[in-house]
């Protein structure tokens, strides 16, 4: 009996593993094919059959992409985005998920309140429009990196992980002499790394993604995102496609380059372009984001 129940978990172990793997696969060779696409020459592309590997490798396709110099421009300011904005709002969202852990705190329950309400109910664009033309933030970077800043939701999180910390190691802190500001840069932010990443990663990925706030709220060239830039450059190559359609109906030979890159090529560059750095920032944070995002679902 005992060797059935062995075979029996060995076979479950196998199917597990094989179902694993095939549904891994099936999620990466997606991404996989873009990248072979984005490496590939874009007329060798367009006859098909290509898997996830290139056929013809080349890099025009992102030459094509970076060959604008306002590229380079829009790369900074998505950088210094993501960078500044992902800072402040660990700033301001950590010390009030501080704040609000102390029963002390005059008005607690009310403050959560007046912050929980907008979660659910919002002025919407114009409104919100309207608002940043009043207070300066049209065509400013801070436009970027203020409205975020501050996310009720991010801090109920970091509210609740920090009433993870026992309250005995800030009680003796004070017993021997620490103030609120030494708790918490020595005590609290060093236990808080987990969820300091989570945010962190969340934050980011929010603000490297982020292209509408560019066409709602920026027009000036030189404040433009790369996001925003490279979809432009996405509508852009179906011009291109629908010229290329045009010159083969008229029963033009000579198509020079324009076979060389394709608007599919084009778009799977602009997809490893905007993808490549949460590839690289996600593993190296994927340990304490595990961790943050499991805060409150074991009680002992």
């Amino acid at each position: 009996m005992t060797f059935h129940r062995g075979a029996a978990y060995r076979m479950f172990t196998v199917c597990n593993i094989a179902f694993i793997a095939l549904l891994s696969l099936a999620a990466l060779y997606p991404y996989l094919n873009t990248v072979a696409v984005a490496l590939n020459d874009g007329g060798d592309s367009s006859l098909g059959g290509i898997t996830f590997y290139p056929r013809v490798p080349t890099l025009s396709n992102f030459a094509t992409l970076l060959k604008d110099e306002t590229i380079l421009k829009a790369l900074v300011v998505s950088t210094a985005k993501v960078l500044v904005g992902t800072l402040l709002a660990l700033i301001v969202q950590f010390t009030a998920g501080y704040a609000l852990t102390k029963r002390r705190l005059v008005g607690r329950n009310a403050v959560l309140l007046y912050f929980m309400i907008p979660m659910f109910f919002s002025g919407g664009l114009i409104p919100t429009y309207l608002l940043y033309s009043k207070i300066g933030l049209l065509n400013h970077f801070l436009v970027y990196v203020l409205p975020g800043a501050f996310a009720f939701f991010n801090v109920i999180i970091i509210r609740t992980y920090l009433y993870t910390i026992p309250e005995s190691l800030e009680e003796s802190a004070k017993i021997d002499g620490a103030n609120e500001l030494t708790i918490l840069w020595r005590i609290v932010i060093p236990l808080s790394r987990p969820i300091l990443a989570t945010i962190a990663l969340w934050t980011a990925v929010t603000h490297w993604n982020d292209w509408t706030t560019t066409l709602n709220f920026v027009t000036n060239p030189g404040l433009q995102t790369l996001q925003f830039k490279l979809m432009l450059m996405i509508k852009e190559s179906d011009m291109i496609a629908s010229l290329i359609q045009e010159a083969s109906q008229r029963g033009a030979t000579d198509m020079g380059g324009y076979l060389r890159v394709t608007p599919e090529a084009i778009r799977a560059a602009q997809v490893v372009i905007t993808t490549i750095p949460i590839i690289i920032v996600y593993p190296l944070l994927q340990k304490h984001f595990i961790k943050g995002v499991m805060i409150g679902s074991v009680k002992e």
